[in-house]
């Protein structure tokens, strides 16, 4: 869907983006990682053409998009600023209408898909009417994702979207993320500084320094086959929490009990991560966790111990390989 080839960026003598190379499949959500500096914000503001590359190409959907007017490339992508963006003399309704405005929407259209869109972000519209200065923080950054959603962009562009949070908001909109399903049609580049929320939140990780990728790939890959040291360096104090996140059920697999007939407790799917299958037996006072392979439906229930027990064997062979 993206495919970014030698783009660069130079301020002077200095190489903000030097020479980088990525794509980004269909629907997939792929971060930007690294620390202030590095030309994550830089790359991301190239490919909506807020910024001007010194060199190279970037094509969405095969079209070449130094070949469109900047203005028509833009409506037709999301974009979620860190401190939200949203412009505090509008309304909550007149801010999230901006872009269906720009392409001749009839007022109807529009007031149906806002209504829509604060239904799922669990906004009421008794704050249609109210200006940002009116809302909490995580009520701003929940209008300023409806107002990059509002016309159905197939791609969504975020920079540093949850970084204005707190804590506790943060993994609750961490969690509203996962599961808005107008985010799972999407097309997904996102800027952080956080490793955590890279882990959580993206299918791929573009680690950057200094201009330059330094390895491209899943979660995974980057905990147990990184390239060189400095990623290795760079995951290392939060080396357990993150394996807890990039693991997937369905990686465990080989390790858990046999199939046999479903027991009592929670039903999950094998594409949750080791992380949220934790959480459940927290949440919901369950002794065994039902776990459902997508592919071929197969189940298999796995208490606490077992399920603990198939990471420690994941991970020793991991260390063999």
């Amino acid at each position: 869907m993206i495919k970014v080839e030698n783009l660069s960026k130079h301020f002077g003598k200095i190489k903000a983006v030097d020479a980088i190379s990525f794509e980004v499949n269909a629907r997939e959500t792929l971060v930007l990682l690294g620390t202030s500096g590095c030309g994550k914000t830089t790359t991301l503001k190239m490919i909506n053409r807020l910024i001007e590359p010194s060199g190279g190409k970037i094509f969405i959907d095969e079209k070449n998009i130094f070949e469109q007017k900047p203005e028509i490339l833009r409506r037709g992508i999301g974009y979620v600023l860190q401190n939200n963006g949203l412009f505090p003399h509008y309304t909550v309704a007149e801010n999230i209408a901006i872009v269906p405005q720009l392409l001749k929407w009839d007022k109807k259209h529009i007031e149906k898909r806002v209504a829509e869109l604060l239904e799922k972000l669990h906004l009421s519209t008794d704050y249609l009417t109210a200006y940002p200065n009116e809302l909490s923080g995580g009520q701003q950054q929940r209008v300023g994702l409806a107002r990059a959603l509002v016309a159905d962009p197939s791609v969504l562009l975020m920079d540093e979207p949850f970084g204005a949070l707190d804590n506790v908001t943060r993994s609750k909109i961490h969690q509203e993320f996962k599961a808005l399903d107008e985010l799972k049609r999407k097309t997904i580049i996102m800027v952080t500084h956080d490793v955590q929320e890279a882990f959580e939140l993206g299918d791929r990780i573009c680690l950057m320094d200094k201009g330059k990728i330094v390895q491209d790939g899943t979660p995974a890959e980057l905990l147990f086959k990184p390239h060189n040291d400095f990623v290795r360096g760079f995951l290392q104090e939060q080396r357990l929490q993150l394996e807890f996140k990039a693991i997937k059920l369905h990686d465990l697999w080989a390790w858990l009990p046999a199939p046999q007939p479903p027991k009592r407790g929670a039903e999950i799917t094998d594409d949750t991560s080791f992380w949220n299958g934790l959480e459940q037996f927290k949440f919901s006072a369950s002794e065994t966790l039902n776990i459902n392979h997508g592919e071929n439906s197969e189940v298999r229930s796995a208490s606490f111990e077992q399920l603990m027990s198939a990471f420690y064997q994941y991970k020793k062979q991991q260390a063999h390989e």
